[in-house]
C-alpha cells in the first residue's frame, strides 16, 4: 500500500501543477480580473477557436485525473 500511496501522491501534485497552469493559459471572458490587467485588449489578438476548446479537453482531463487521485487517495487512507 505504501508504494501505491507514493505513485498517488506524485501523480497528485503533477495533476495540481497542470490543472493550475492549464486554468491559467485559458482566455478571460471579459469583466472582472482579467479586463483590469488588460485581458479585454488582447481579445483580438487570443488564441483560436481551435485551441481554446483543445485547452478546454486537456484542463478538463486534468481535472478528472485530478479528482480520480483524491478519491484513491481517500481510499488508500480508509483502508490503512
Amino acid at each position: 500500500m505504501n508504494v501505491v500511496r507514493i505513485v498517488l501522491q506524485v501523480l497528485l501534485v503533477l495533476s495540481s501543477f497542470f490543472l493550475i497552469m492549464s486554468i491559467l493559459l485559458h482566455k478571460g471572458k471579459g469583466g472582472g480580473l482579467s479586463d483590469m490587467f488588460g485581458g479585454g485588449i488582447s481579445s483580438s489578438a487570443g488564441s483560436s477557436g481551435v485551441a481554446e476548446r483543445n485547452l478546454d479537453r486537456i484542463t478538463v482531463a486534468v481535472a478528472i485525473t485530478w479528482t480520480i487521485t483524491i478519491v484513491g487517495l481517500g481510499l488508500v487512507a480508509k483502508l490503512s
